[in-house]
């Protein structure tokens, strides 16, 4: 009789939708102008059958989410922008400042969501995913280095007091610092949570508290309006001092995805699944890893020591299947199985 040996079953889940668009693409100028604007901005991947790979969606969607937020916060810092010109409100341009950077944060996202769509080679076997790790690093530095900006102006003007006018200006422009950022940050942390982008989440909470630091500039602007000068630099000040909180809280976000991190409830529910596939009689150790915003799993399984080697290959096969299809944003999973005799009791 062949007995199984150690044995080793990868095989890449590619979680494919099988959507049929209904549409020809046509091989006419508007066509390929419309195509190329639906890519530039994260629109549907089509492969040859015209199937959309889950991962590659999930690019598109993030890609997508980052261009429209880009463009929201864009056209909040400018009308800011404008008022602090007019007004000299170092609150406004606290929260201003704030809302420039975390437009900016954007664009290295961008480039990592472009580079995960490259294919693995023989140098980055994983693929391109850590790109967007990667990327968290550039987020947490730019949330630093509005923190410093604002808090370094918000101290000048304590120490140079300078007058601020049209106070309704402020205030509105405050307002409109909220509401801008509010929708940015509900629309990012819904994709990101999506998707699994660690990075994209940590963005969102980011343009969140943007939010409320725009309406800690309304009451800026009442402090001033109720003969309280200092109120405009101190408000600024507190604007910097909060900014420091989303720092604490991005570094731990992207610190925990650099450092492999995942959700403890993940893993058992992927042991579960594991226990409960026809033939395994125990888990050994199971490993899960975001790349990205992909899910990545290595787990070593038991099975009885006197089954032949191809029923071994198709319980392996069968436990990555159920593992792929079971956990979200599960893409491959590398399954080793052992007889059970060889080794001490399981879990």
């Amino acid at each position: 009789m062949n007995r199984p040996h150690p044995h080793s079953h990868d095989h890449d889940h590619a979680h494919g939708h099988g959507l049929d668009h209904g549409h020809e693409h046509s091989g006419g100028w508007w066509a390929r102008i419309r195509h190329a604007v639906s890519d530039l901005l994260g629109g549907h991947s089509h492969d040859t059958a015209e199937q959309v790979d889950e991962a590659l969606e999930a690019d598109a969607r993030g890609r997508r989410a980052l261009w429209l937020s880009l463009a929201a916060l864009a056209v909040t810092a400018i009308l800011q922008g404008v008022v602090v010109i007019f007004t000299g409100s170092i609150a406004l341009l606290g929260d201003t400042l704030h809302n420039v950077a975390d437009a900016a944060t954007a664009i290295p996202l961008l480039i990592a969501f472009w580079l995960a769509k490259r294919p693995a080679n023989d140098r980055y076997t994983y693929g391109y995913g850590r790109a967007e790790d990667l990327a968290g690093l550039f987020v947490v530095a730019m949330i630093t280095l509005s923190s410093v900006l604002a808090g370094w102006e918000a101290i000048d003007r304590l120490l140079n007091p300078h007058a601020v006018s049209h106070l309704w200006a402020v205030a509105a422009a405050g307002v409109i610092g909220f509401a801008g950022n509010e929708l940015v940050a509900r629309y990012r942390i819904r994709v990101g949570r999506q998707i699994g982008s660690a990075a994209l989440v940590a963005d969102g909470l980011h343009a969140r508290t943007d939010g409320f630091t725009s309406l800690a500039v309304v009451v800026g602007a009442a402090g001033v309006a109720a003969g309280l000068p200092w109120a405009d630099p101190v408000i600024g000040l507190l604007i910097a001092i909060a900014i420091l909180g989303v720092l604490r809280s991005a570094v731990k976000q992207v610190g925990a995805r650099l450092m492999d991190a995942v959700d403890p409830d993940l893993v058992a529910r992927a042991r579960t699944v594991m226990l409960d596939t026809e033939g395994v009689l125990g888990v050994r150790s199971v490993r899960l890893r975001w790349i990205g915003h992909t899910l990545h799993a290595e787990a070593d399984v038991t099975i009885a020591d006197d089954i032949f080697v191809e029923t071994a290959h198709d319980i392996a096969h069968r436990t990555e299947e159920r593992l792929t299809t079971q956990i979200p944003r599960l893409i491959t999973a590398l399954i080793h199985v052992s007889p059970i005799q060889s080794h001490a009791p399981v879990s």
